[in-house]
């Protein structure tokens, strides 16, 4: 039994519940994703201590964002796509590989990241709407949960833009200096 969203609208056929659980399943994979991109970085991050400090607490934060979405499907009958987190896995590693070949890697990887947050920030919005329209109204505290820290990870990477590319130009500076 579907109810009442804002709009209006419910849904309670077999096909909306199944999209609701591929998107579940999307956003399991999404985090896996995010775990592998957020590993990756914390590797080479040691003259960022800040954005160090930063990306392991939302290492964290994605852990228990992958155990509340494992809890959701769960509670469906349905299970994670193994094959989407491996094939997700796979496209974060590369993904974080591919720019650490790159000088400007600390920016590149803010702005990846930044676009990736916001990806999430929709990811889940669709799911809360989902999960209203298709009487899956329990599942919204975890998924606002889950949303509201990836509101505050964009912020924060939004807000911290000016101030990683500064160091940035000036680390890039000082090694310049250091080679003559």
């Amino acid at each position: 039994m579907a109810s009442t969203t804002a709009t209006g609208r419910s849904f309670t056929s077999e096909t909306a519940l199944e999209t609701y659980a591929t998107g579940l399943r999307n956003a399991h994979a999404l985090e896996q994703q995010a775990t592998q991109l957020l590993q990756r970085q914390l590797d080479r991050y040691e003259r960022y201590p800040e954005v160090s400090q930063k990306l392991q607490q939302h290492l964290r934060e994605t852990e228990q964002q992958i155990a509340r979405l494992e809890e959701l499907m769960h509670g469906m009958g349905t299970d994670r796509s193994v094959i989407k987190d491996w094939a997700t896995s796979i496209m974060g590693n590369l993904a974080a590989i591919g720019h650490t070949i790159m000088p400007d890697e600390i920016l590149k990887n803010h702005f990846a990241n930044h676009a990736f947050e916001n990806f999430e920030i929709a990811s889940y919005t669709s799911l809360i709407a989902m999960a209203e329209a298709t009487g899956n109204a329990g599942h919204v505290p975890a998924l606002r949960q889950t949303l509201n820290e990836e509101e505050t990870m964009a912020t924060w990477l939004r807000q911290n833009t000016p101030a990683i590319t500064l160091k940035f130009l000036q680390l890039s500076e000082q090694a310049e200096k250091a080679d003559r």
